[in-house]
């Protein structure tokens, strides 16, 4: 087995069976516990989801868009975490462009549950805030200066040009395909003198003290998306590749400034602050792994729900590892439009 392993190791990704045998082989084992666990007006297409293993996706009937997670309250809980994470790691702001308080127009694209543009609303009563998804689900209780509009960001958009005052993107990897266009598109829609901002996160875990062992289930993670977005068209890995960065600058903005952080995952950290945003990273994950990974493990990367539990088992164990010193790298782009 060891033999078979290395060869597997050397190409990058280990087989989905990997995992099961690995339970077999290891007799302190035990996974019972584990296995639980553009603009366009509404229409009943849209809220047509796909299911999948028991878990709703965005309609394909609506949209051409594939984003990898799923739009149900589960999901949601656990990105409204990773947006305190986020936030945490920002030292309490929600943003980092050099924004004045009296901005008009804003918009939020792939707003997800809506919490970014809820506080960013309530934050700037005076400004007029949208924010898009391919998902109607976010909440209708909303500041007044805030709506939701279902939207697929990959079309040609149809807001005027020079309109927004601030264009806010955030956590789009995997479900990208053209960066350069999307850039370019925010450009046009932005007013001159304005800002376009971007944060991602890197799909790949590491650690700087040898800790997190190749071939790990963390290790993996990073390995089978990167894998998956070059099989899907979307990449994942963004903040590795430079693709972000790459797209801001073909765009035509100027003023870049880009802004690079580690995310620890748990709370191995002896620093306070990275301690709390580990903690709440960890919690992010845990609250919904399967969640994070399904869509991409079975319809891309062609694992069964059965192999996606077991690797799930094997993940949760290492995550809560604290002598594994593991983060993920978290970037921020802002850039202005010329005048």
């Amino acid at each position: 087995m060891a033999s078979q392993d290395a060869v597997e190791i050397s190409g990058g990704i280990l087989p989905a069976e990997h995992w099961a045998q690995q339970a077999k082989d290891d007799a302190d084992s035990s996974y019972g516990d584990d296995a639980a666990s553009s603009t366009a007006s509404l229409s009943a297409s849209i809220l047509e989801y796909r299911t999948l293993h028991g878990r709703t996706y965005h309609s394909d009937k609506a949209t051409d868009a594939q984003y990898w997670t799923p739009n149900d309250e589960q999901m949601a809980e656990a990105s409204d975490v990773v947006h305190h994470c986020i936030t945490l790691s920002q030292d309490g702001k929600l943003f980092q462009a050099p924004l004045k308080d009296d901005i008009q127009t804003v918009l939020d694209v792939g707003t997800g549950s809506g919490i970014w543009a809820i506080d960013f609303a309530d934050q700037f009563p005076h400004a007029s805030v949208i924010g898009t998804d391919i998902s109607p689900s976010q909440p209708s209780w909303v500041p007044p200066n805030l709506k939701f509009e279902i939207d697929d960001a990959t079309l040609d958009w149809t807001y005027p040009e020079n309109h927004f005052d601030y264009i806010h993107i955030r956590y789009l990897f995997g479900s990208i395909a053209d960066w350069p266009k999307l850039l370019k598109q925010a450009y046009r829609a932005c007013k001159p003198g304005g800002y376009v901002e971007s944060f991602e996160a890197s799909c790949v875990f590491q650690s700087d003290d040898g800790t997190l062992k190749e071939g790990s289930p963390l290790d993996q993670w990073g390995k089978v998306f990167v894998e998956a977005g070059r099989k899907f068209g979307r990449p994942f890995d963004v903040v590795g590749d430079n693709v972000v960065d790459k797209a801001f600058d073909e765009a035509g903005f100027t003023d870049k400034v880009v802004w690079d952080a580690k995310c620890p995952i748990g709370g191995w950290p002896k620093d306070a602050k990275l301690k709390e945003i580990g903690e709440y990273a960890l919690l992010s994950l845990e609250s919904d792994l399967e969640g994070w990974i399904l869509f991409i493990w079975t319809s891309v990367m062609g694992w069964t729900k059965e192999e996606v539990t077991v690797y799930v088992a094997h993940l949760r164990r290492q995550l809560r590892d604290k002598r594994v010193h593991s983060y993920v790298r978290y970037r921020c782009i802002y850039a202005r439009k010329p005048e």
